[in-house]
């Protein structure tokens, strides 16, 4: 299954000079992303994901369904218990990890 960028760009009425200049890169290499002759960075899919209002797996073409509908989500005590239970049974390596994804999700959050 072809990827959407081209089809989300047209529906967003930009063009593919003001998309690279979006994210960062080179018409060359949006025509590229279109063409599925590159993949995306992380990065630029996070932002187009954002700009298009789609998931990453649909921009990919690798999902059907454009968003994915989350509702606000509230951590009651016995789950946060048991998230604080679970970093307790990692090993430092992988509480690093751990530690350093959740910021990641926090920064791209901020974006």
């Amino acid at each position: 299954m072809p990827n959407k960028i081209k089809e989300l760009r047209i529906e967003k009425r930009i063009t593919q000079l003001q998309l690279s200049i979006y994210l960062n890169v080179t018409q060359e290499t949006i025509s590229a992303y279109e063409h599925d002759k590159h993949l995306p960075s992380l990065t630029a899919l996070m932002k187009m994901s954002e700009l298009f209002d789609a998931s990453m797996d649909y921009i990919m073409g690798l999902s059907p369904v454009r968003q994915i509908k989350t509702a606000d989500y509230t951590i009651d005590d016995e789950q946060r218990d048991f998230l604080v239970h679970c970093y307790r049974q990692l090993g430092s390596k992988n509480k690093a990890q751990l530690v350093a994804y959740a910021q990641g999700l926090l920064d791209s959050q901020k974006n």
